[in-house]
């Protein structure tokens, strides 16, 4: 088969052909085009690369098994980022639960330490300036930090941040603010010292 077959212009072609065949090649085109990005999301949810890697996989199957119900009213990027960030929520729920009833030994509280200081995420944090900064953003409310996650590192738009989080591009356009101004005053604060 030629390399042009197996290449897609636009995400309507992908669905279209998923849709209409279940095709495994349109379903890898899919995963291939939108991995990456729905793997940094769940890891900037996790924190875990096991647990990003482990959601990304049930994004998928999610996806593609609901992919014909895709309304068009937005991105396919914004409806994956919907999944993945609903996903995150639930399975971070759900592990709170379970750790919370897991803490019953004396040893529990260094367990959980060990957890944070062997996490990969922290690893992937290349500069000590990088580090501060992702510190910095970790301490952000939920909304400041989603969108200046989604904004800063992803580059979408108000419209699509809006879509995805159904807050209203003004309220948007003021946790940006407020999270921006946060992360500077706390890094300024840190190269002072």
């Amino acid at each position: 088969m030629e390399l042009s077959k197996l290449l897609y212009d636009t995400d309507a072609e992908i669905i279209e052909e998923y849709c209409n065949s279940m095709s495994n090649r349109a379903a890898n085109a899919f995963v291939r085009k939108y991995s990456s990005f729905v793997y940094f999301t769940a890891l900037r949810y996790t924190k875990s690369e096991q647990d990003a890697e482990d959601i990304s996989q049930e994004v998928f199957i999610k996806a593609l098994s609901n992919l014909h119900k895709f309304n068009r009213k937005s991105t396919l990027k914004t409806w994956l980022y919907t999944i993945t960030a609903n996903y995150c929520k639930n399975y971070l729920r759900k592990k709170k639960i379970k750790t919370f009833l897991r803490i019953d030994s004396k040893d529990s509280n260094l367990d959980i330490l060990d957890d944070y200081n062997a996490n990969p995420y922290h690893q992937l944090v290349n500069s000590e300036e990088e580090k501060q900064l992702i510190d910095e953003i970790d301490k952000l409310p939920l909304k400041q930090r989603e969108v200046f996650y989604l904004r800063y590192y992803e580059d979408l738009s108000y419209k699509e941040i809006s879509e995805i989080t159904g807050t209203s591009v003004g309220g948007l356009k003021a946790n940006y603010y407020h999270a921006v101004n946060k992360v500077t005053l706390a890094i300024k604060n840190l190269e002072s010292k």
